[in-house]
């Protein structure tokens, strides 16, 4: 039996199909390896225990670069759908996300979809950021044929976003190990439908439906009848 993306089978439901795992912890490692990189290169305490600023440097440059490959290749091909779906569903906001929002996720009355306002927000804000992190690395990198208010500006800018990126890099780590489900999904794919009924309960009905059809489909994702991978 193969499974769509967002598709019920028995107790569990398929959140993410490989292409979006890959995808994720491909970005996850290239960005922290950038963070780690750029806290080294930036306090000058652990640049003297690390030692070795050029090489951490020439790292950290190789990273930044790196950064768009997960997203071209994920986008590249058929296996692509499943990413578009959840970029669409990412970057439409309901009511229910601004109260979760505003309530810090207390709210018990709130209908979310797949994901939260939380998760809407981080996406939107390093879908923002990283290319802008990107373009004022390559200005401060290659640096002589740009004038020196550019440069300035590209490093002022460089760093208050490498300073942001932090702050949402490590409320999304703190988030999810607080929810330990949203860790395995990224990790299996699955989610247990009754998590999903209780916290994604606007999700949860829609690949509930009975009459529900998806032809988004990934090979990597197939089920025998029981729901055993």
């Amino acid at each position: 039996m193969t499974v769509p993306v967002d598709t019920r089978v028995g107790d569990r439901i398929l959140r993410f199909d490989r292409t979006e795992r890959v995808l994720h912890w491909a970005n996850a490692v290239l960005v922290i390896i950038c963070m780690v990189t750029a806290a080294i290169l930036y306090f000058g305490p652990l640049s003297a225990v690390v030692g070795r600023r050029t090489l951490v440097k020439d790292i950290h440059v190789l990273a930044g670069l790196a950064l768009p490959v997960p997203f071209v290749a994920a986008l590249a091909g058929r296996w692509r759908a499943g990413v578009r779906a959840d970029a669409a569903r990412l970057g439409r906001w309901i009511g229910d996300d601004t109260v979760w929002l505003r309530t810090r996720g207390r709210a018990a009355d709130v209908r979310l979809g797949k994901f939260n306002g939380g998760q809407k927000l981080n996406a939107t804000f390093l879908a923002g950021v990283l290319p802008v992190l990107l373009l004022t690395g390559v200005i401060m990198r290659w640096f002589d044929p740009f004038p020196d208010s550019w440069r300035t500006g590209a490093t002022f800018v460089h760093d208050l976003g490498a300073f942001g990126v932090w702050i949402a890099v490590t409320g999304h780590i703190v988030k999810s190990l607080a929810e330990p489900e949203m860790l395995r999904s990224m990790v299996s794919g699955w989610v247990p439908a009754g998590w999903a009924e209780r916290h994604r309960p606007r999700w949860h009905e829609e690949v509930s439906a009975p009459d529900r059809t998806d032809d988004r489909v990934d090979r990597d994702d197939r089920v025998d009848a029981s729901g055993q991978r």
